[in-house]
């Protein structure tokens, strides 16, 4: 087995079909076949199985390429650390919830470097997908929040998953909403106040389970639920139906815009989960990349930045 033929099976993966794969390596596709061939008879397993429409793991080929790719990260930084430069572009990729301030370090992390050496990739997602792309390698880094409601269910997964969490913030409930919104001018805002107008969330998908909620206060008892998939959307429904959703009241004014502001949120005192601890996961007893490492000193700087200046 030979980290060129874990490369072409994580490339197979990812693009569905020999025939992309063959394209985006560069490798003629009878070349890559064999070499796929040869290393399932080295295995003894099948990883992939084949048909007209494509390529699809088999289940011993999803677990092999989750730790492929835990082979080749920790083969990249290696190389990073010690290995001479070559003309190879390295790859740094994250997984985040929908947080504009994960954005913004990330736009400052790709300004500050460039794009001619890194092949950068940022994934606003939901809640369950962070966690496996960064179980399966796909991203280096997971951002996320826990709280007093989900943090035992989602330890209990990052635990199964050999992932850890790093805590970067802790914040308070805020209410998101549009400038000209009735409550925009309220020096806090209540649940009885909201009662009128839609709670925006972000759909978790099929399968979501509550705890994978990304808005603190998710199981409380709202009036109007509108479910959307990405933060332009929200935005819009902030405006076209005065619409709202609680978050970590950290705003980036760089990327959203300024028609939006963040009112304090006054939760009931027996409420579960009021408060956010928002971090960042990595897989356990993982060496980091520099550029890793640098994002979370971005991310880091960034948090503490903003507190200050809007204490």
């Amino acid at each position: 087995m030979t980290i060129q033929q874990l490369r072409y099976a994580v490339a197979i993966s990812e693009a569905g079909s020999l025939n992309k794969a063959s394209e985006i390596l560069y490798v003629a596709q009878p070349s890559l076949t064999s070499s796929m061939q040869e290393l399932e008879k080295e295995l003894g397993i099948t990883v992939f199985s084949r048909s007209g429409r494509g390529v699809t793991l088999t289940n011993d080929g999803v677990e092999f390429i989750h730790y492929a790719r835990q082979v080749l990260q920790q083969y990249d930084g290696l190389l990073e650390k010690f290995g001479k430069n070559g003309a190879r572009k390295k790859k740094f990729g994250i997984s985040t919830q929908h947080y504009s301030f994960a954005v913004k370090s990330f736009v400052e992390l790709v300004e500050r470097f460039g794009m001619e050496e890194y092949e950068f990739a940022i994934r606003e997602t939901r809640t369950k997908d962070v966690i496996d792309d960064v179980f399966t390698g796909k991203s280096e880094i997971g951002i996320l929040y826990l709280s007093d409601f989900n943090r035992k269910p989602l330890e209990k997964i990052m635990n199964a998953n050999q992932l850890e969490f790093h805590p970067l913030t802790q914040c308070e409930a805020y209410v998101y909403l549009r400038k000209g919104h009735p409550l925009a001018e309220r020096t806090v805002i209540r649940f009885d106040d909201l009662a009128p107008y839609p709670c925006l969330s972000f759909e978790q998908g099929d399968s979501g389970s509550f705890y994978y909620a990304e808005e603190i206060l998710s199981t409380a008892d709202y009036t109007r639920t509108i479910k959307a998939t990405d933060r332009a959307t929200m935005l819009n429904l902030m405006v076209g139906l005065n619409g709202y959703t609680l978050c970590s009241g950290v705003i980036c004014e760089e990327l959203n815009g300024t028609d939006y502001v963040a009112v304090p949120f006054e939760a009931d005192e027996d409420a579960i989960g009021k408060r956010m601890e928002i971090g960042y996961i990595t897989k356990k007893n993982m060496i980091l990349s520099s550029m890793a490492q640098l994002y979370i000193e971005e991310l880091d700087r960034y948090l503490k930045r903003y507190k200050e200046e809007h204490a």
